[in-house]
């Protein structure tokens, strides 16, 4: 157990870093200006989406290099990771050209015309740090192969501060000390390239520190050695499945927004809530799941295939535990919670409605965090679209659509389908994870 919270605290200080400073972009923007905060909304609805996919593909990197962490094959963790990057960034280059194209065509999808000036420039500002994003990804995730989750830490933490002063700065515009020069409100624009800076210095800190610091020489003659395309190709292969298990996942919470803003504006801000204090206890599972996958991987990689159930039971209980702890304290300041978010008691009131189904959720969130992070952890993942698609797609989208107007359930209703999808996919993901691993015992 002492090993699993060595290796997940610093995962989960880092992404609730990214959390915080998603709250702060949206309240610097909100006040700002409506039209602004209306175009981020939509702009950022659209890259969602697509930095969860980049995420999802760059978890290929941890099974492959833990593997060979645990092998003690430290060229092969250099060579893998250098494979990563190129393999990450091909991907984001088709996805950059995707996105590009709908750029041109975003009359199409039927936003306010006056929008349309805030959102078109901010939109490639975005559009222009995705590179970087991605390949940030990558070698985080190398980090984390080879067992180190400090470093990814303190540099998110870091690149949540510049954007979050950057912000500050940009958009609302600031005077240079001692001098007559003056930097001009950039409005939402800032706001992106504070995001577009940081994003690039995350990037550049992390490859300074891999090619430099000395915790990471034993891999340097890996670096050097050529990209192979087996190599590629097997990330690929491993990194597209858990990159659509995410979005899918994502998908659902989205679609679900789009049904509540069919009951009213309540509803849609009621869900919003939520959706945030559910990402507080989804970022900490996620903590738990990363570092039981890296333990796994390195178990897999030395040969000790034995351990590979236990670790998972164990990483299991804790997320239990933790879930039972987090939604307790979430039930016991739930007032209190929601008023940080809205002034309306109103939609406090709708929120309290939610809180059920928020609790019977938890338990199948910790099982499909877990034991996804375990199937990439062995690198078992081509079932892991198909159970999504099923579990997301095909049970919780249509289930919140019967519960909430059929039923007659309303919103409360649309969250009863979360449990549901999120059960059906953990129960898929353990029984596919018990099966592979049995073989491995016998």
């Amino acid at each position: 157990m002492g090993p699993l919270i060595k290796l997940g605290i610093p995962i989960v200080i880092g992404q609730l870093g990214t959390i915080a400073q998603s709250f702060a972009d949206t309240i610097m923007v909100g006040q700002y200006g409506t039209a602004e905060l209306s175009a981020s909304g939509f702009v950022n609805n659209v890259f969602n989406l697509i930095v969860f996919f980049l995420l999802g593909f760059s978890y290929s990197t941890t099974p492959i290099v833990g593997s060979f962490f645990g092998k003690k094959a430290y060229d092969d963790c250099g060579r893998a990771s250098k494979e990563s990057l190129h393999s990450n960034l091909t991907v984001c280059f088709f996805i950059v050209l995707f996105l590009y194209i709908l750029y041109l065509n975003l009359d199409w999808l039927g936003q306010p015309k006056e929008l349309m000036p805030l959102i078109r420039p901010y939109y490639l500002i975005i559009l222009c740090s995705l590179p970087f994003v991605s390949a940030f990804n990558s070698l985080k995730q190398f980090c984390e192969g080879v067992g180190n989750t400090r470093v990814p830490m303190w540099i998110m933490i870091t690149g949540n501060i510049v954007n979050i002063v950057g912000n500050y700065l940009l958009i609302y515009g600031f005077s240079i000390p001692f001098t007559n020069i003056q930097i001009e409100s950039m409005g939402l624009n800032g706001a992106g390239y504070a995001t577009l800076v940081s994003r690039f210095l995350m990037f550049v800190i992390l490859l300074l520190i891999i090619l430099r610091d000395r915790d990471f020489r034993i891999f340097r003659n890996g670096f050097s050695q050529r990209v192979t395309r087996n190599g590629m190709l097997h990330i690929i292969k491993i990194g597209i499945p858990i990159s659509l298990q995410l979005s899918l996942e994502a998908a659902s919470f989205n679609i679900s927004g789009v049904m509540m803003g069919w009951l009213g504006a309540t509803a849609l801000a009621s869900h919003q809530v939520m959706c945030t204090i559910g990402t507080l206890c989804y970022m900490f599972y996620y903590g738990i799941g990363s570092a039981s996958a890296i333990r796994i991987s390195h178990y897999r990689g030395a040969g000790k295939s034995k351990e590979i159930r236990r670790i998972s039971f164990t990483a299991y209980k804790m997320l239990l535990i933790s879930a039972l702890l987090l939604t307790s304290a979430i039930v016991f300041c739930f007032n209190p919670l929601c008023y940080c978010f809205t002034t309306s008691q109103e939609v406090v009131d709708m929120s309290l409605g939610l809180l059920l189904p928020f609790i019977l959720y938890q338990i199948g969130d910790s099982t499909q965090i877990i034991y996804s992070n375990c199937l990439r952890a062995i690198e078992d993942v081509k079932y892991l679209m198909w159970y999504a698609i099923f579990a997301y797609l095909i049970v919780s989208v249509p289930t919140s659509y019967i519960f909430a107007f059929p039923c007659h359930m309303g919103a409360t209703g649309i969250w009863y389908g979360f449990p549901l999808g999120l059960t059906t996919a953990g129960i898929l993901f353990l029984c596919r994870f018990l099966q592979q691993t049995r073989r491995v015992e016998q």
